[in-house]
């Protein structure tokens, strides 16, 4: 399993939170998406490594932008 942590900018409220959301777990291998307006967070867990790029894009097409946390 594992955990990549992304900083969103942009959110704002629960519909941003779901729209990010709905997006990420499209993502190939996602098994979890944990998402904070409040605190920017982006947590996405899944069975093997997942591509940032990927992430990145997704959260792109739901109008916000991210960057991984290291």
């Amino acid at each position: 399993m594992t955990i990549t942590e992304f900083q969103v900018t942009g959110m704002s409220c629960g519909h941003c939170e779901v729209a990010i959301r709905g997006e990420v777990e499209q993502v190939e291998g996602v098994q979890s998406v944990e998402v904070s307006a409040q605190t920017g967070r982006l947590v996405v867990t899944g069975s093997q490594p997942i591509d940032d790029a990927a992430i990145l894009a997704a959260v792109d097409e739901a109008g916000y932008e991210a960057a991984p946390l290291r």
